[in-house]
């Protein structure tokens, strides 16, 4: 069960016109969510790092006056202090949230958590099926697709195991043969039509979790570019005779995906192929999409549910079909994302990665969407993860008007999403987010092992290539800091297909709890100096282990030898990762618990003790 560890792995009151809490989105949700009409406790507090307009700074004269801070914490003991008593650790999906680089205070969570409570009861009313939006009389209910047994009803939960086993057998049966395409052979290549979240999604976990060499390999049509659809049936060639076709609409009748359809199918008569041999529908029951499938005879058809957004369907059979047939474990990806949400039920703020989530990009961005959200996933099977996350945040948030029962407010509200992958990104953008317009804050997205045990090798003593890339990410985020830029620290242990489905059972319930209440040089200087420390924590604990008996150290007594106290949580950074690729061995204690940890290499290298 997830815990937050408290050991471990204020500006001036801005009054802002609007505010994200209320909020009338697609999905809607219960319009009781975190919809305040009282804003005197509510009113964000701007980020310490920046300033505040006059014009607002006089705005409402009810609101109540907070003392100025002096700006983002600095002293490297406080800020010690800070990360360990505000990390979150999940330590059955070795999953970390350190949300101690965005800068609200005591006061500003203790204001917050009635109003969590609040959409904490108004979540648990939405899984048990509450209607989200009278106006359209639908539940939302995505997380029953990985825990059945939590649908409000039998009839539900009958639906969804149905489908879920449908989907693993027709593609236990496409991969191992017995499905054969029209002459006979094996399907080998997957294309899927769809727009938006029946895109995202599985083009995201395609790229984060397909093996090197699937059993059928996705191409992904999701524009209506001609030339780019020409394009994707001449990479096709001769292979579009053993091309899975999977067409992906809730009724059939978005232009998008109907035109697709329509040039794909003029393509397979151009080739002399029958489509509907190799013609897959993931579509309503009974919408046309479904009636054409059934009565032209296509392979096969697969539910969506009325109660399952787009943007939130990965974990039906728009995401689970393409991604078992590359041969994907999606039962762990269910599995994670269950866990997942179970974290996210905890009605303790500061247990609840989501709601935490969801506090920082409430105070980072005013309530209003006043700054960007820029996301850094530093591992290239991430890179499409901020493309993902930006129709799941920015349409679910992206609002003109506000609804509250028939009376409409215009709020033109929501929460921009960009990025790239680091670090790829210190030759990009990150020279503006260090001395450009303070318009933003970061989500940097780390992973622990850098390749699988018994792969790495050194580029020089002590240092692996994976190294480099752990000290851009520490660099960066160090470098942004302190040019008083915010950010936000989500790590996992590697990409597995548990831990994805944990990143999207986390961020899908971040936005919803949100609607329901350095310069490149800098970049790699700062990298540089986490490389060298590297070094000096390599050499304190070598030693260690060349004693007899071996003497493991805290991180404390490490920090102290390697004259660095000022230092101690990029060692504590630096020892996980060690740990998490098996240069450095734990006795005592977890990377989940700072002060617990007791550590040492597992082997003395004599040579260096007289280097």
């Amino acid at each position: 069960m997830a815990s937050l560890s408290g050991l471990c792995s204020s500006s001036p009151s801005l009054k802002p016109k609007h505010s994200l809490w209320k909020s009338s989105l697609n999905p809607p949700l219960l319009k009781t969510s975190l919809t305040y009409r009282t804003r005197t406790l509510l009113t964000p507090t701007r980020s310490i790092a920046s300033d505040i307009p006059a014009d607002l700074s006089k705005a409402n004269d009810k609101l109540p006056n907070k003392p100025r801070q002096p700006g983002l914490e600095k002293d490297p003991n406080s800020l010690w202090r800070r990360y360990v008593d505000w990390l979150y650790q999940h330590k059955e999906l070795g999953l970390y949230l350190d949300v101690s680089r965005i800068g609200f205070t005591e006061e500003f969570v203790s204001e917050m958590e009635p109003r969590f409570l609040k959409a904490f009861k108004d979540m648990e009313e939405l899984e048990k099926g509450a209607i989200a939006n009278p106006d359209e009389g639908r539940m939302v209910g995505h997380y029953w697709l990985r825990n059945s047994t939590l649908a409000p009803n039998s009839f539900l939960k009958t639906q969804i195991d149905k489908a879920l086993d449908a989907v693993c057998d027709f593609a236990d049966q496409v991969v191992s043969g017995k499905i054969k395409t029209p002459d006979g052979g094996r399907f080998t290549q997957i294309l899927s039509v769809g727009i938006g979240g029946s895109a995202l999604g599985p083009q995201f976990v395609a790229e984060a979790l397909a093996p090197d060499n699937p059993p059928l390999k996705i191409r992904v049509s999701d524009n209506r570019d001609a030339a780019g659809i020409d394009h994707q049936i001449a990479q096709l060639g001769a292979e579009l005779a053993s091309t899975l076709v999977i067409v992906i609409s809730k009724t059939g009748g978005t232009p998008e995906t109907r035109n697709g359809l329509l040039e794909v199918q003029q393509a397979f008569r151009e080739a002399g192929l029958d489509f509907a041999k190799q013609g897959v529908a993931i579509t309503q029951e009974n919408s046309l999409l479904d009636n054409t499938a059934r009565i032209e005879g296509w392979l096969a058809r697969f539910p969506m549910f009325d109660w399952v957004g787009g943007r939130t369907s990965e974990m039906s059979a728009v995401g689970l079909l393409p991604a078992a047939l590359q041969g994907i474990d999606i039962r762990e990806m269910l599995a994670g994302a269950a866990l997942m949400d179970e974290a996210n039920r905890t009605t303790v703020l500061r247990n609840n990665p989501a709601a935490l989530l969801a506090l920082c990009w409430y105070w980072a961005s005013e309530g209003v969407g006043s700054k960007d959200m820029v996301v850094l996933p530093y591992k290239d099977s991430l890179l499409l993860f901020s493309r993902y996350l930006q129709q799941l945040v920015m349409e679910s948030l992206g609002k003109e008007f506000d609804l509250d029962g028939h009376r409409y407010v215009r709020v033109n509200q929501g929460l921009t999403v960009y990025g790239n992958k680091g670090s790829t990104d210190q030759h990009a953008y990150i020279q503006q987010l260090r001395d450009g317009v303070h318009n933003f804050f970061v989500t940097f997205i780390e992973v622990l092992r850098d390749r699988p045990p018994g792969h790495d090798w050194e580029l020089e003593p002590g240092v692996t290539c994976g190294d480099y890339l752990f000290g851009m990410l520490q660099g960066t985020r160090s470098a942004l800091y302190a040019n008083d830029r915010e950010s936000i620290t989500v790590t996992v242990q590697e990409v597995t297909p548990r831990s994805v489905g944990a990143l999207i059972g986390l961020y899908e319930r971040a936005y919803l709890h949100l609607i329901a209440i350095p310069g490149v040089e800098a970049g790699k200087k700062a990298a540089g100096e986490v490389l060298a420390l590297q070094k000096r924590v390599l050499a304190v604990l070598n030693e260690a282990s060349c004693k007899q008996p071996v003497e493991p150290l805290t991180i404390e007594e490490v920090a102290d030898r390697c004259h660095a106290i000022e230092d101690i949580e990029m060692i504590y950074k630096i020892i996980a990762h060690m740990a998490a690729n098996d240069r450095a061995l734990i006795a005592e204690g977890s990377c989940g618990s700072p002060r617990s940890l007791k550590v040492f290499l597992g082997e003395c290298n004599v040579d260096e003790l007289f280097a």
